[in-house]
């Protein structure tokens, strides 16, 4: 009985540090955002609405890559390359965050303890929502409104 036990309790801590791996393989240091933009930029993306990290190795953007084009890429983060993409010609003009935007957003999820982040996005009334992991890696998500200094709200689980 008691060796079950030992080899269940085992199993279980298995399962959980094969989880919390694969979480944090969705994510990546804060520090890399500056690598993602000059990627990002190379492109054409003027405005962003959403980040998200795909792996260690890859950022999926989508936004707008002019006032017509709104564009989502995969791109590599190793050689900036698009791994795949698709443009949609759009009426209505462009929206988004701009890299100064994004930038900020980062900078105040980072002063409430962020280290890796997942994702960034924007909705269409300027609540941009950051989410990622604290160092001891438990979720965390920070909101703000674009173009302001200040924490909106703030999510820890």
């Amino acid at each position: 009985m008691k060796r079950k036990m030992i080899l269940a309790g085992s199993l279980s801590a298995l399962m959980l540090a094969g989880f919390t791996a694969q979480a944090s393989d969705e994510s990546l240091a804060t520090d890399r955002l500056d690598e993602v933009l000059e990627h990002a930029a190379a492109f054409g993306f003027q405005h962003f609405q959403e980040i998200e990290v795909k792996g260690r190795d890859s950022v999926e953007i989508e936004g707008w890559l002019d006032d017509e084009w709104q564009a989502e890429v995969r791109l590599s983060l190793e050689t900036g390359e698009s791994l795949e993409e698709e443009r949609k010609r759009r009426e209505g003009g462009a929206w988004g965050m701009s890299e100064a935007d994004v930038k900020l957003a980062m900078e105040l999820a980072v002063a409430e303890g962020m280290v890796e982040f997942e994702e960034i996005e924007v909705d269409r009334d300027g609540r941009i929502e950051v989410e990622g992991r604290d160092s001891d890696g438990r979720e965390l998500e920070v909101k703000s409104r674009q173009g302001e200094r200040e924490v909106l709200e703030v999510e820890r689980d």
